[in-house]
């Protein structure tokens, strides 16, 4: 049965935890130098609208250490909905591929494509979401703490893709989730009403302020972003303005407890959201999570193009 991967949402609880599991495998035999090629004769398209580093690299990477392949189309390649429309495009490239990495600016392009597309569909972020950064955050998470129960994350500054994924990951796992932004940059109702329902399902709270200091006093890990995504460049001088209290840096993380780890999904506008010292300072573990998109993402393709005989594939759903 196809699966898509567009939100973090599609994937249930138990799934999510098993990819975890599997990345964790995936990752230390990666390490010890074992290989195998379970996606032998595979193929993924990866349709970019947006630049990337860590979603290309990783997701190219994560096929070829699985045995398959990859072809990226960037935007002059294929003009999407401009030279052709988005149905058409993706019906084509479903004859092709085996799956579909898409990096888009509208959410709904990516959901167009998945309904139109006959192989799955994976967002490799848009606008609204970014669940393949989640996957990696959680194992990151997972990796430090051992457990992600009862873990609170505190994620300060704009309400973004990043964020909205959070929101809808996070608290089904058990992790608390404090994000602190202005008020007119404050998370989408829907998203929020959502991550409330899932907290009090999972266990655990998720709290709205305004006071970054408030939001990192008892975090295991502070999680920062860009003020400004892609495609958000001319309101740089605005938002840096809106935003300059919510910068993460030395004098923010002494309201946070010692050994308080610092989170970011790159990539940064370093003296913005966050300070070098920070940044590149012993609480950090960014480049962790960077590389932990490779292994997160094998588990993921993993379970939804291993043949049925795999221990990650169990009728015909993820792992």
């Amino acid at each position: 049965m196809k699966r898509d991967i567009i939100s973090i949402a599609d994937l249930t609880t138990p799934e999510i935890g098993a990819i975890l599991d599997v990345a964790a495998r995936l990752k230390a035999e990666r390490k010890a130098g074992i290989t195998s090629a379970p996606l032998a004769g595979k193929a993924l398209a990866l349709l970019f609208l947006k630049p990337s580093l860590r979603t290309r690299l990783s997701f190219e990477m994560a096929m070829e250490q699985l045995g398959g392949t990859s072809r990226f189309l960037g935007p002059n390649e294929v003009g999407l909905g401009t030279r052709e429309s988005v149905p058409d495009v993706a019906r084509t490239i479903g004859l092709y591929v085996d799956a579909v990495a898409v990096r888009v600016f509208a959410h709904n392009v990516a959901k167009e494509l998945a309904a139109h597309c006959p192989v799955p569909v994976i967002s490799g972020l848009s606008d609204d979401e970014h669940p393949c950064q989640i996957l990696a955050d959680l194992l990151t998470l997972q990796e430090r703490f051992g457990r992600l129960r009862g873990l609170t994350v505190a994620y300060v500054g704009d309400s973004n893709n990043v964020a909205n994924s959070l929101l809808l990951a996070l608290p089904r796992l058990g992790v608390n989730l404090v994000l602190a932004a202005p008020a007119e940059y404050e998370p989408a109702p829907a998203i929020l009403e959502q991550a409330h329902r899932d907290a009090r399902d999972g266990g655990a709270f998720v709290e709205v302020c305004r006071d970054p200091a408030v939001a990192v006093a008892n975090a295991a890990a502070v999680y920062a972003d860009s003020w400004y995504s892609m495609g958000q460049e001319h309101e740089a001088t605005k938002r840096r303005s809106v935003f300059k209290s919510y910068q993460i840096n030395e004098e923010l993380m002494r309201h946070a407890d010692s050994d308080t780890l610092v989170m970011h999904c790159l990539p940064a506008h370093r003296g913005d959201e966050i300070t070098d010292a920070v940044l590149d300072g012993p609480s950090s573990i960014v480049f962790q999570q960077a590389e932990n998109r490779l292994h997160a993402q094998k588990a993921l393709l993993l379970g939804l193009l291993g043949s049925p005989g795999l221990e990650t594939w169990t009728k015909g759903t993820l792992i």
